[in-house]
């Protein structure tokens, strides 16, 4: 059985206008949906599983995004923990994060989607800003590996971040956002920096 946190196909938009400069400005649409969860959070499924979880959320959002760029949207931005749920364990949430790259290797992961190995989520949001010709602002979980060489790396050899990415309307990624902090009870704290485009995606999520 699949879970929602909303009635069943209820959908919210709110379109803003923001001017970066005086000859710079864009539509943008903040966008919520009935968030498909999983059964448990405590426990741990296969890729396999939190794909096809993340994917029935992503199909919503689909219609979203092909929605906002036909009302002339530039820019769309997406729910905080919208793409697979919350309330999960350091363990249980591990299948559902991809290894995100710093955007200064501009890749387009809907031309290029071997690149980075296996990223799925982002291929296929990358996909959506393209074929839609539309910034596409998404929540999703980044990994990344560490070693005994970091003090810091945390016991299991990874970080974990909750983090904001962004795609512009090329399909680019180009911006990486580590929301707050990655730390473990052994472990102090990381924080990481953002960009303007962070902080905006970063505001209309909360």
């Amino acid at each position: 059985m699949i879970r929602s946190y909303f009635p069943k196909c209820v959908a919210l938009f709110a379109f803003f206008v923001l001017s970066v400069g005086a000859l710079d400005t864009f539509i943008g649409a903040v966008y919520e949906h009935a968030v498909v969860l999983p059964n448990s959070t405590e426990t741990p499924v296969s890729k396999e599983e939190a794909l096809l979880l993340m994917n029935k959320n992503i199909d919503v959002l689909e219609e979203a995004v092909k929605l906002a760029a036909k009302q002339g949207a530039h820019m769309i931005v997406t729910p905080e923990d919208g793409i697979y749920g919350w309330v999960f364990t350091r363990e249980s949430i591990y299948p559902y994060l991809e290894d995100i790259p710093d955007p200064e290797v501009n890749w387009i992961p809907c031309r290029d989607p071997q690149r980075f190995g296996y990223t799925p989520v982002q291929v296929r949001l990358s996909c959506l800003a393209k074929d839609n010709s539309i910034y596409v602002v998404a929540n999703i979980g980044d990994k990344k590996p560490c070693n005994a060489s970091d003090p810091q790396c945390p016991p299991d050899g990874r970080y974990q971040y909750n983090t904001d990415v962004v795609f512009d309307s090329q399909g680019r990624l180009v911006a990486r956002y580590h929301k707050g902090v990655e730390s473990t009870p052994q472990k102090p704290s990381r924080r990481i920096t953002m960009t303007w485009k962070q902080r905006v995606a970063s505001c209309y999520q909360s």
